[in-house]
């Protein structure tokens, strides 16, 4: 960020303007009467800011050691706007968890604005896949009921490497199943999504497929299935930390059809790669597309959640800021 911009926003907000940023959702997207993350104020626009249960937790330890009431608790303590539920984090899938969570969201100032799921339907098993569309449509519902209007989808891995760590060595790449094509592997993906739409409109939520690994490792992958099944009830959710290659085009390929954007940050180092990425030059181009929707941090580094949380949050103020 150039110091002078900082400066200014910084000056702008002491004086009681408030942060604004630009992200404008695409004009296809707001005509079929999805939401809207972007804030107007009397200086300008700025992206409305989430952040993900993941970020305090990252999978070290029991799940039971960081709650999602003390996610809820701690994002409205650092001045995020909404918070993004990773339903692996949470205690129940029982309604009266499912509304305690909502009632403090909302006791706390924050959108209940994402929700992240596991799915795959990477398989050349029918009966896997079938299963994998009932526990999805399942996550639809949850979603529903939460009241959130957007969820991360996922095609699934091949599953010919086991350990995510070695997946992480090879950046990603996976060999494909002996005897399948990847044309196989997006037929199965593209017709598994689409027994999900039914449910996904039926509740009012917006499935967005992340470059993810598996088929969604490119920006090629995620939208041959989005453009394929040609649905706003299927959308793109940008990972910004997981193009390990050619980041900044592919992030611009999936722009005009992106619903949701993941912001990684990677403070102390990141738990499998470190990535050096401009903020300023992601922030141009989603601006350029007109994003109007929420960014929603994913802190992947090693530092305390308490002091790289809020950092990160900075810096994302400032980059989804348009003054």
């Amino acid at each position: 960020m150039k110091s002078n911009r900082r400066k200014f926003i910084k000056n702008a907000a002491a004086a009681g303007f408030g942060l604004a940023g630009l992200g404008y959702a695409c004009p296809d997207v707001l005509a079929n009467g999805s939401y809207t993350g972007a804030e107007k104020t009397e200086s300008g626009f700025r992206n409305k800011i989430g952040v993900s249960t993941y970020s305090f937790w990252q999978f070290n330890g029991p799940k039971e050691n960081v709650p999602i009431e003390k996610c809820i608790d701690d994002a409205a303590r650092m001045g995020f706007d909404g918070i993004e539920l990773l339903l692996y984090q949470m205690a129940s899938e029982e309604k009266e968890y499912l509304n305690k969570l909502k009632r403090r969201a909302f006791h706390n100032g924050l959108d209940l604005m994402g929700f992240s799921t596991h799915q795959g339907f990477l398989s050349p098993d029918k009966e896997y896949r079938e299963e994998n569309i009932r526990l999805t449509i399942r996550q639809i519902e949850l979603a529903y009921q939460l009241g959130i209007p957007t969820m991360r989808l996922n095609t699934g891995r091949w599953g010919t490497i086991r350990s995510f760590d070695e997946l992480m060595e090879k950046k990603g790449i996976e060999p494909r199943l002996e005897g399948y094509s990847d044309d196989d592997g997006f037929e199965w993906v593209i017709d598994s999504i689409q027994k999900c739409l039914p449910k996904a409109e039926e509740c009012g939520v917006v499935l967005g497929l992340e470059n993810h690994w598996g088929l969604g490792r490119t920006a090629e992958g995620v939208l041959r299935i989005v453009n394929a099944i040609n649905s706003p009830w299927l959308m793109v959710t940008a990972d910004t930390g997981n193009f390990l290659e050619n980041m900044y085009e592919q992030l611009e390929m999936m722009a005009p059809k992106t619903f949701l954007i993941q912001a990684k940050t990677y403070y102390g180092g990141g738990k499998w790669y470190t990535l050096d990425l401009d903020y300023e030059r992601i922030g141009q181009i989603f601006r350029k597309y007109d994003y109007r929707g929420y960014v929603s941090l994913e802190f992947e580094g090693s530092e305390s959640p308490e002091t790289a949380i809020p950092k990160s949050l900075e810096v994302l103020r400032e980059t989804f800021t348009y003054l």
